[in-house]
């Protein structure tokens, strides 16, 4: 069985601002990332169905969240899982982002001259259709990588370091915790077989790694606050952090946990940030 939470949103006979209603959804989608999510399938009419690795996961969820989204109807249930995450993703087509597309394996463009990467919807987010990984998109192509090194710290998809090395990044390496994860990108990167990319399950407290001259961080604000000395520690004199996952209202405390860097750029989608750092 694969577990799921059920997600709807408010109708609009609730009086509630369509505005509000928007911000509280990214902040909801902001703080199922800390309970095991596999992924989310938008269902017709609104509504999310919101998949979890464990049992346990989901039901942690339902008690923690529910009392802070009372504008939703959250509720909890047990599907077959009868290859639910190809139906789920099966609509999803292409995304472009400056001159990269994301495009999963049925949807590929043939007329497109800029960079093509291959991503096969799976377990794991990191297609291209969150604002976050467009985020992260857009401010590597801001950046000559040519030559530079690279650290995906949890990759996901592996989306932003095969980017970086079609860009030209050399060497490249990426991290994820959850073995899932990295199978996930090493199938992508099987499908992008111009991209070199080093993959390795760890976690970043305990793993050894080396300094980079690139540190991508697509986290969750939380998270980033709390392994910014790492990230610190892992960026190469002179390097950049490009930092997201996080929220307009968590600016503040994730830019103080990275202190003495420069801002380089600052972009914002949909409430999601993400800021682009310049080590002295």
């Amino acid at each position: 069985m694969v577990v799921v939470f059920g997600v709807l949103r408010p109708t609009p006979d609730t009086g509630h601002d369509p505005d509000a209603d928007e911000d509280e959804i990214g902040r909801l989608q902001a703080a199922l990332l800390d309970y095991g999510v596999a992924a989310i399938d938008e269902r017709p009419g609104g509504g999310w169905r919101v998949y979890f690795h464990e049992a346990a996961d989901r039901d942690r969820a339902v008690r923690d969240i529910a009392p802070s989204f009372l504008h939703f109807s959250l509720r909890a249930e047990d599907v077959p899982d009868g290859d639910w995450a190809a139906r789920s993703q099966a609509n999803l087509r292409a995304v472009r982002v400056g001159r990269i597309t994301v495009a999963p394996p049925w949807d590929v463009p043939t007329d497109f001259d800029g960079t093509v990467i291959t991503i096969l919807p799976s377990m794991g987010f990191g297609t291209g259709h969150h604002a976050t990984t467009r985020l992260c998109l857009g401010a590597l192509q801001e950046l000559d990588l040519r030559g530079r090194s690279v650290l995906d710290v949890g990759t996901g998809s592996g989306v932003l370091a095969i980017a970086a090395s079609l860009l030209g990044a050399a060497p490249v390496a990426a991290i994820d915790d959850d073995p899932d994860a990295v199978q996930a990108a090493a199938d992508n990167l099987g499908l992008n077989p111009r991209a070199a990319v080093q993959l390795s399950v760890g976690d970043l407290r305990s793993a050894s790694l080396g300094r980079a001259d690139a540190v991508l961080a697509n986290l969750t604000g939380g998270l980033l606050i709390d392994v910014s000395p790492l990230l610190l520690a892992l960026t190469a004199p002179g390097g950049c952090l490009i930092l997201s996952g996080f929220m307009l209202q968590e600016e503040a405390g994730v830019l103080a946990a990275f202190p003495g860097c420069t801002i380089e750029r600052r972009a914002v989608e949909d409430e999601w940030e993400s800021v682009t750092l310049r080590l002295a």
